[in-house]
């Protein structure tokens, strides 16, 4: 069974991070974000991969060349103009070929198991399985609609008042046959191909009792780094033993100035911290420097400037 990862999005939500990094390669714990992902796809013995790409691409082929592909065969799929979901999906048909595929997205963090989602696929024979996780915030963010068993809608879009309590994680089993309801055209596969199979083939899914993260946001990648760190350390060991890379709260290469005091905080690679400066719940991105004597707390902190985590759409030029 082969997979195909989302990762072409233009990652507007989490700028101004995403300004010269693309949201796959913002990174949790010290590994990008679409490393994560490739290691639940290769945990379940899926090696042979396409991914789109659209948004600083090089950047992420690069990554990937560095690292040899982490010995599995991915193939990329470069889109000049960007296609979304279902767009980006149909370009691939080809490379994909006419069996069973997983689709996941290259921005979430969770602790799959992909193999039992693609049982569940074979056992409900249906045009897909979508992965479900239980979410107090379902209605704000987009609920799953759910009728007999099966999948019927999103964010009540076909109007059908249909509820579950749950959102779509990002993680599915198709059947090539959603290859008939994809458009060429920019396009979302929800709209397109997933009510197609909603429609005539049915659509079924699957509940995921553990951890699930996405970075969509600016609040919810420091959320993820600073308040799930333990989970996110349950899942080292598992990453190390797939990509051969281990997830690191303070990156074994950042420079700590004497005095300094870290506290609940991420430190990125190529940091370096001042004498006496103060971190309290920080995400420090990669490549910063935090001057003597600095008081940071609650906030992403990057190389132009402070970002407090209260703020999701706007974001500070206030230097440290």
């Amino acid at each position: 069974m082969k997979a195909f990862i989302l990762a072409a999005g233009l990652g507007t939500r989490l700028r101004p991070l995403t300004r010269e990094l693309p949201k796959p390669l913002v990174p949790v714990l010290n590994v990008p974000s679409i490393c994560y992902t490739l290691m639940l796809l290769k945990e379940a013995g899926i090696n042979d991969v396409v991914c789109n790409l659209h948004y600083h691409s090089g950047l992420i082929r690069s990554m990937l060349e560095k690292h040899d592909y982490f010995g599995m065969n991915i193939t990329l799929s470069e889109e000049e103009e960007i296609l979304g979901t279902g767009g980006g999906l149909k370009k691939c048909e080809q490379l994909l070929g006419d069996d069973d595929f997983v689709l996941i997205n290259s921005d979430i963090i969770a602790d799959f198991n992909l193999s039992a989602l693609v049982e569940q696929y074979k056992e409900q024979q249906q045009g897909g399985t979508l992965m479900l996780f239980g979410h107090p915030e379902a209605g704000n963010i987009g609920e799953v609609g759910i009728q007999n068993g099966q999948v019927v809608d999103f964010a009540n879009r076909r109007a059908t008042g249909s509820r579950s309590g749950c959102i779509y994680t990002g993680a599915a089993v198709l059947s090539p046959a959603i290859f008939r309801y994809l458009s060429t055209a920019p396009s979302s596969i929800v709209d397109t191909g997933f009510y197609g199979l909603v429609e005539n083939h049915g659509l079924g899914y699957t509940l995921h009792p553990g951890f699930w993260h996405d970075i969509g946001t600016l609040r919810s990648l420091w959320a993820l780094n600073i308040e799930y760190t333990e989970d996110l350390e349950a899942l080292a060991k598992r990453i190390q033993n797939a990509l051969g890379i281990v997830p690191e709260v303070i990156a074994h290469n950042a420079v700590i100035g004497h005095g300094a005091k870290v506290t609940n905080s991420v430190i990125g690679k190529n940091c370096r911290i001042g004498q006496n400066a103060t971190l309290q719940a920080t995400l420090l991105m990669p490549d910063s420097t935090v001057p003597d004597g600095a008081e940071l707390e609650n906030c992403i902190a990057w190389k132009e400037g402070i970002i407090p985590v209260s703020m999701n759409k706007n974001y500070s030029n206030e230097r440290y």
